[in-house]
């Protein structure tokens, strides 16, 4: 008798079109996340310094990727006519990915005087792009992702793009320290490059699930719908308020570190690291409450942490800094990790599926528009006070906008948040 007979084996199990459509999410994210760590972050604000950029000029370039999001509203519209999502993630992704990494080559091709102007234009190209992208990409995702189980997915979706992260911070900190400016950059950009090329490759796998259309019979109606949910609306226009105000300082921490501390690229890339790596296991546990709280619950949550991020730039008075810092991007990293996903949550799981395109788009409208207003009004205010005493730049301005975070955080946001809206599907 045969101790194995080849006709005898169970058939394989073919892989479900939503498993599919999950992993080729997370691999696609690998060289994603690689493109916005090496090129965002303290990375951006140090190649803008290298560049000549100051601190109204770096302000104006990190609102840059808020304000963008207007054009999303005009992409819920176009998405009703040209319903291939895959296609366009493909476009405007691509867009995206290739436009911003086109920045290596400014200093090999234009005069000095020409940098960040140039810098400037490739970069609100780039995530024109990127806005565009960004809505038939959630879109997309939130029809290919079944409902009961988006909170725990996306959780452990963010904490190993997060582990990912976590590498590019480290692997870039030290090639910026080993070999600094010029040189630390060109090799930052060529394993950007590499990224660029995988990532467009992973756009090409993704699932392209049918598209359901609004409901409404033009934009106006369209638009209508989620202004016309007032507790949607109120939701957001408190969201936009509170984005405003941490845009005044959060976003420009690194600016604070490299220019006014003059901290090295290597411990501001560990101490990234170490943020990333606590939003990384944040996302893990968030996901998971997510399975037993609404996402408005923890999102009113997660607000009193970022204020508390804030107000701890304060203890540099009498804590050694270096530690003050460490401690400020660990609260940091957990309440932006509990904001980012709960608004991600908040944005697809709660709002009705045939107008989510929509939903989104104005999401990001009134809050891009906010978050764009900070960093630029906090670019000129660290302007402004360039004559002020250190500890007033250092950790003045943070500490005042934490405790005005903390005020809207506890107190106007439990009771706007507290109201649900209408739930989708």
């Amino acid at each position: 008798m045969k101790l194995f007979d080849p006709n005898t084996r169970k058939p394989k199990k073919k892989m479900s079109t939503y498993r599919k459509s999950l992993l080729v999410a997370t691999f696609e994210g690998f060289p994603a996340v690689i493109i916005f760590q090496l090129l965002g972050g303290p990375f951006l604000t140090g190649y803008l310094i290298y560049l000549g950029a100051s601190s109204t000029e770096i302000g104006l370039i990190l609102a840059i990727t808020t304000v963008v999001n207007i054009v999303q509203i005009a992409m819920a519209v176009v998405m009703q006519k040209f319903r291939n999502r895959k296609r366009m993630l493909i476009i405007f992704g691509s867009t995206h990915r290739v436009l911003w990494s086109c920045v290596g080559i400014i200093p090999f091709v234009l005069p000095q005087e020409y940098w960040v102007i140039t810098y400037m234009i490739l970069y609100t190209a780039a995530h024109l792009g990127n806005a565009a992208g960004g809505i038939v990409w959630t879109s997309l995702i939130s029809d290919a992702v079944p409902g009961p189980i988006r909170g725990r997915y996306f959780g452990l979706r963010n904490t190993i793009l997060g582990g990912v992260s976590s590498l590019a911070l480290f692997v870039g900190g030290q090639i910026l320290d080993k070999y600094p400016g010029e040189q630390g950059f060109n090799y930052i950009f060529m394993i950007v490059s590499v990224c660029v090329v995988l990532n467009v490759i992973a756009y090409f796998l993704y699932p392209n699930p049918p598209f359901e259309p609004s409901t409404a019979s033009n934009p106006v109606g369209m638009l209508q719908k989620p202004l016309m949910d007032r507790a949607f609306l109120k939701a957001i226009i408190f969201l936009a308020a509170f984005l405003f105000v941490q845009g005044l300082t959060v976003p420009l921490f690194s600016y604070v570190m490299l220019k006014l501390m003059n901290i090295s690229y290597g411990t501001v890339s560990y101490i990234t690291v170490v943020h990333t790596l606590v939003m990384m296991a944040s996302y893990y546990v968030w996901g998971n409450l997510n399975a037993r709280f609404s996402a408005q619950t923890l999102l009113l949550w997660s607000l009193p942490i970022i204020a508390l991020a804030c107000l701890l730039w304060g203890t540099i008075a009498f804590i050694p800094a270096v530690v003050v810092l460490f401690l400020v991007h660990i609260v940091l990293g957990i309440g932006l990790g509990g904001f980012n996903q709960m608004v991600f949550a908040f944005t697809i799981g709660d709002t009705p599926k045939s107008e989510r395109p929509m939903y989104i788009a104005t999401y990001s409208a009134i809050t891009g528009f906010a978050a764009f207003l900070g960093p630029v009004a906090g670019g000129k205010i660290y302007a402004l006070i360039v004559d002020q005493p250190e500890w007033v730049q250092v950790y003045g301005v943070s500490t005042v906008v934490g405790a005005i975070l903390l005020i809207l955080g506890l107190w106007v946001g439990r009771y706007v948040l507290r109201t649900e809206i209408r739930s989708g599907v």
